[in-house]
């Protein structure tokens, strides 16, 4: 099979669109030839691109003679390419090592270790700027640019951050967490150093397959391209979009995205690359309308073939794809785009493994994405035994997957983290009834309004600190249609180890003040499964469920310390709660005390557990004070008649919230103050939030210690509250 273009055809004033027909047909015979004889001519690309080793022998090294002359990049300017790649060996094991020891995000690292070796020997950080999109897979660069020494703390109370920080160091030219920033990032840069006439102008955003299927990406490159900022865009493709890729959902199996095609490997084919070759060899030899239309063919045939055309139609010239773990022929391609001159800003596409070089990762289904601390020898991680109570995670889960058994028109949406949410669990029951939609939380909520104003019943299930990406679609296509979408928010409160971008601290703020929802929180497992089952029953407004990272708290303790009479078990299924109706856990044993000596604290969400746990303390220490303990349940509608008792009968209310400023207890104080209880002077009142301040990275119960919410915080400010502890007054300086 051959390819010939019939110039022959060409005669006088003719354009390249009348003659497109033809070059179509042209380009198409010759990609059916490549294709059809690909098994005979094309080598196969590496997938993986690397054999999985045996496991009893991962090559890992005995020692690390180069990475340890390694305090700076600066160090890796001279180094030569054998050198280069035993660096990559010894930092992939370095990295390996580190996170078997604290937990982290290992699969992601694992993947670029030689692309963030080739970026650092080639350019100039701090000044060359370096952006990781997300930048869970930072940890390779954090190593190279001086903390080394500090993974032992990483991601622990005073250590490292999991992700890039500013703060932390100035190679970590933008802070990440969140998705889809990186692009933004390296134009405003690199638009800043033009106006400043800064000498050199390089800017690399580094985001992968997952990240770049956020719109924030999409706008960040037609502005680019528009506004011809120099910078260079790596598409780190390594096929898993979601958190874990595979989930079934009504995509099927596959990567939530279309821009990882397999068609993208005949790019790389030898016939392919002589072809073009060939056809820029010979342009030369034909007048300027030849060779346009010779242009033309390539950049058509490559955007029938990768997808390329997609990337050089938002104006960047693309690249790729390439081997990212080759660095005899990565650094040259980046040391040509470095010294360049022209301003147009390119794509670099890159195929990757994730959790390349570590059998264990590559053999995983999430490729070990997020890890506890593991057995270096095997992979196999180390989890709490026989813990007394499932994740809340799979109890929602599980719970949908019994409503959705019931009702039909129950579906799952989730953006990109099926396993973190839960709908990897909902997904494997019910596939068609799951939609991944990559990281695109805008696109969720919209879609589920749609949804159910045909009469589905979407359960949008994202992180607290996600749904701040949908905001204005909660507001604009939700609330203000008043559409029946519920939206089960995961990770509400502190979530531990992964630190301030992802804690869920602002979602009773920014939801609270919204017209026509219902918020719930649960207060533990029996309650969760309550709440799923009261959001699917309401047809008529939008609801939220609210819930931590964590598990259950397990039968004996609802019994003990809960009070639940659990005599045949744990319930199978939830029950459809009452709209707006809280309930008092705890009434004091103490009914003669007068309303002087009686205090409430009124808990929304899991502080109920530490609330139970200091009004007994409360009680131990000091007979004269008796403590009632209610579950809000709903923050909207507020339960005025539960607020007004509380009032009429206890001298002094204490609110307790898993949230900042601005949630449950501004929503109880205004009621109390719009209802004219606070104006004798005769109701104390005192709301216990998460303080203004970011709580960094460390273990959750610590986060909460540090914020002032656990028992011991709860009894002080009880105590004080009713004049039984002194308060620490301030000094004048």
């Amino acid at each position: 099979h051959t390819f010939t273009p019939t110039f022959t055809h060409f005669g006088h004033g003719h354009t390249f669109e009348t003659m497109l027909p033809i070059i179509r047909r042209n380009v198409l015979v010759f990609l059916l030839a490549v294709v059809t004889t690909s098994a005979f001519v094309i080598p196969t690309i590496r997938q993986p691109l690397t054999p999985l080793r045996d496991a009893s022998n991962f090559g890992a090294p005995a020692s690390t003679p180069i990475l340890d002359t390694v305090s700076s990049p600066d160090d890796l300017k001279g180094m030569s390419m054998r050198d280069l790649k035993q660096l990559s060996h010894e930092l992939r094991w370095d990295v390996i090592n580190s996170v078997s020891k604290t937990g982290g995000h290992l699969g992601s690292s694992l993947g670029v270790v030689e692309m963030t070796v080739a970026l650092h020997h080639v350019f100039s950080a701090p000044e060359d700027k370096i952006i990781w999109d997300v930048s869970h897979q930072c940890y390779p660069h954090k190593i190279l640019t001086g903390r080394r020494k500090g993974m032992e703390q990483l991601r622990q109370m005073g250590g490292l951050s999991g992700f890039c920080k500013m703060k932390e160091s100035n190679y970590d030219a933008m802070g990440a967490g969140h998705s889809s920033t990186s692009i933004s990032a390296a134009q405003g840069y690199s638009i800043a150093k033009s106006l400043l006439n800064k000498p050199r102008n390089n800017c690399i955003a580094v985001i992968g397959d997952g990240a770049i299927t956020g719109g924030m990406a999409y706008e960040a490159m037609n502005s680019a391209g528009y506004l011809k900022n120099r910078m260079i865009v790596i598409l780190n493709d390594n096929g898993q979009v979601s958190l874990p890729t595979g989930t079934p959902s009504a995509g099927g199996q596959v990567p939530a995205s279309s821009l990882s095609a397999t068609t993208s490997q005949i790019l790389v084919s030898k016939p392919f690359q002589d072809f073009r070759s060939v056809a820029k060899g010979l342009s030369g030899l034909f007048p300027e309308n030849i060779q346009e239309i010779n242009k033309r063919i390539d950049e058509y045939a490559r955007g029938i073939v990768s997808g390329g055309t997609l990337f050089e139609e938002l104006g960047f010239y693309y690249v790729g794809p390439l081997d990212g773990h080759d660095l005899d022929n990565f650094v040259p391609i980046l040391e040509k785009l470095r010294d360049s001159p022209s301003n147009k800003p390119v794509l670099l596409h890159v195929k990757t493994t994730k959790g390349y070089g570590y059998p264990p990762a590559e053999a995983a289904s999430d490729c070990m994405h997020g890890v506890a601390k593991f057995d270096v020898a095997t992979g196999v991680q180390v989890k709490p035994k026989n813990p007394v109570a499932p994740s809340l995670t799979s109890i929602f889960a599980n719970e949908l997957v019994g409503v959705a058994q019931e009702d039909r028109n129950v579906v799952g949406i989730t953006a990109a983290m099926p396993g973190g949410t839960g709908m990897d669990i909902f997904g494997r029951r019910f596939p068609k009834r799951t939609f991944d939609v990559g990281i695109a939380e805008q696109h969720a909520v919209t879609m589920a309004a749609a949804m159910a104003a045909e009469g589905i019943k979407p359960f949008v299930c994202i992180y607290s600190t996600f749904m701040q990406r949908g905001y204005d679609q909660v507001v604009h296509d939700v609330a203000i249609q008043n559409l029946p979408v519920r939206m089960i928010l995961d990770r509400a409160g502190l979530v531990g180890n992964d630190g301030p971008t992802h804690h869920g601290a602002y979602d009773l703020s920014y939801l609270g003040c919204i017209p026509n929802l219902v918020i719930m929180g649960p207060s533990d497992e029996i309650e969760l499964k309550n709440m799923i089952r009261t959001a699917h029953s309401i047809d008529d407004s939008p609801s939220v469920v609210r819930y931590p990272r964590g598990t259950g708290y397990g039968e004996e303790k609802l019994k003990d310390l809960f009070g639940y009479d659990l005599k045949n078990g744990m319930p199978e299924k939830g029950e459809v709660l009452p709209i707006g109706k809280g309930r008092i856990v705890r009434s004091s044993s103490r009914t003669t005390a007068g309303r002087d000596g009686k205090v409430a604290i009124l808990s929304f969400g899991t502080r109920l557990h530490e609330s139970l746990v200091a009004a007994n303390e409360i009680e131990e220490a000091d007979s004269s004070v008796a403590v009632t303990v209610a579950d809000a349940r709903f923050m909207k509608p507020l339960d005025i008649e539960l607020v007004r008792s509380l009032a009429a009968d206890h001298s002094a209310i204490v609110t307790v919230e898993e949230n900042s400023i601005g949630g449950f207890g501004d929503s109880v104080l205004h009621f109390l103050s719009l209802e004219g209880l606070l104006d004798s002077g005769d109701l104390k009142f005192r709301p216990m939030v998460l303080p203004d301040a970011y709580f960094e990275a460390g273990p959750q119960y610590e986060q909460y210690e540090n914020a002032g919410l656990n028992a011991k915080h709860i009894r002080g400010t009880v105590m004080r509250l009713m004049g039984k502890a002194v308060v620490p007054q301030l000094l004048d300086a």
